[in-house]
């Protein structure tokens, strides 16, 4: 089983090195984390060749393959084309559903459908006593030469102004994804008329975004919008952070760390793995009130509180409870009041909430903030 892991994984390497695969790879490396590119691959790849060595031939009876084909070459030029928009700020709160391994994995999955590589498994596995490793085999196989890619692309992004790597980037998905289409598009479609209409449509909206982004970059007010609510974040979680470690008693005064129970442990945590991450949007659910609540100063936490809602005043109220703000604001509620304050879109009717639960501190957030 040894032999059959180690001959599908050499087979695979040698038949990526400088293919489209790993020069995609390279790709979005300079757009993505190392760790969010390498797990979209793998992802992309297990579901890919596991399919081939589960079903064999059964998707191509079903499908036909030229069909797939024809639409991952689609897919590579929506790509291309979509790597020349600017960010959208509400990218941000999407990026659980919309980021980067699920674009990584999608793009490697469909890309290699009926690709070499896919057929190579099908044939390695045909003749296999352990298909499992053959597939261990293959993706790891894919694995090496895209973190091959992958390496290169990581060093070089943070090198190469931001309009470059989009520019590259879309030409990159546009050119393999093209070749694709005049591979396996009917002949028949594939007039000289229709040739010409199809790269004319693809050059004018590639020229027109380009020319666009230049514009930006020549004026200076190119900046992505995504990367300027990144950075907003990153500060504004990075202060909220150093006065939570003035709330923190320390085990001078607390004794044995409580780590994550502690209720300003806790918030602590969500920050520094938020920023750390670039996830500032997460679905994991903690009840503050189970949290230990050991004698914090009231006249600290609440300065932490009160900042908070100064920065949803300042850059508007995001009440989605998945945000990271959001969780901190909770625990800090949970401290104060002994509850969560939830359901509140403006200042105002949080101040008006507050007042009915704790007559001082709504007193102090009108003088602040009415």
């Amino acid at each position: 089983m040894i032999k059959e892991l180690i001959r599908a994984f050499f087979l695979i390497f040698a038949a990526e090195m400088g293919d489209k695969t790993q020069i995609i790879a390279m790709t979005f490396a300079t757009q993505y984390l190392v760790k969010e590119v390498l797990l979209g691959v793998t992802i992309g790849v297990l579901l890919n060749h596991g399919i081939a060595i589960l079903l064999g031939n059964f998707i191509s009876k079903v499908v036909p393959m030229n069909l797939i084909q024809i639409g991952a070459g689609f897919l590579f030029v929506i790509f291309g084309i979509n790597a020349l928009k600017q960010d959208d700020e509400e990218e941000l709160k999407n990026k659980k559903a919309l980021n980067p391994i699920n674009t990584v994995a999608l793009a490697f999955f469909v890309g290699e459908l009926g690709d070499k590589t896919q057929l190579t498994a099908m044939t390695l596995s045909a003749e296999a006593n352990f298909p499992m490793f053959i597939l261990i085999g293959t993706t790891l196989g894919m694995i090496a030469t895209s973190g091959i890619g992958i390496f290169v692309g990581s060093k070089i992004g943070d090198k190469i102004p931001e309009v470059v790597i989009k520019i590259v980037s879309s030409l990159v998905f546009l050119f393999f994804g093209s070749i694709k289409l005049l591979e396996t598009l009917p002949k028949n479609l594939l007039t000289e008329l229709n040739v010409i209409v199809f790269f004319s449509l693809v050059g004018l909206t590639e020229l027109i975004l380009i020319k666009k982004l230049l514009k930006l970059r020549k004026s200076g007010e190119y900046s992505s919008q995504l990367q300027k609510a990144a950075i907003g974040l990153y500060n504004q979680t990075k202060a909220l952070k150093e006065t939570l470690d003035n709330i923190c008693l320390g085990e001078g005064k607390c004794g044995s760390c409580s780590g994550n129970n502690c209720l300003i442990g806790y918030t602590k945590f969500v920050l520094e793995s938020a920023r750390e991450n670039n996830e500032y949007y997460s679905d994991s659910y903690v009840n503050t009130n189970n949290l230990i609540k050991k004698n914090f100063s009231k006249k600290k936490v609440k300065e932490a509180l009160f900042m908070i809602i100064e920065d949803f005043e300042r850059y508007g109220w995001d009440y989605d409870d998945d945000f990271v703000i959001m969780k901190v604001k909770r625990a800090l509620e949970s401290y104060l009041f002994g509850f969560e304050i939830r359901n509140v879109a403006s200042t105002n009717e949080y101040i008006k909430k507050v007042g009915i639960i704790d007559k001082e501190i709504g007193t102090e957030l009108r003088k602040r903030f009415i």
